[in-house]
């Protein structure tokens, strides 16, 4: 898949947990993981601006178009 998702490494950076992030944007801790594992085949612009806004990181910080 050409759309790379980088949740974890930005999580890692922010040293903050799947768990804490979960309660902070709002979102269910298992959509958060299908998220994080890339298995994820759509994303809410108010579910990415609420990750944004709690890890203090841009959009593409998270997303990353690579060619096939």
């Amino acid at each position: 898949m050409p759309i790379i998702v980088n949740l974890d490494v930005v999580m890692a950076q922010r040293k903050i947990s799947l768990n804490e992030l979960s309660e902070k944007v709002g979102v269910t801790l298992s959509n958060l993981s299908i998220l994080k594992t890339g298995k994820a085949k759509a994303i809410r612009f108010s579910t990415l601006e609420a990750i944004c806004k709690t890890l203090n990181c841009q959009p593409g910080d998270i997303l990353e178009y690579v060619e096939d």
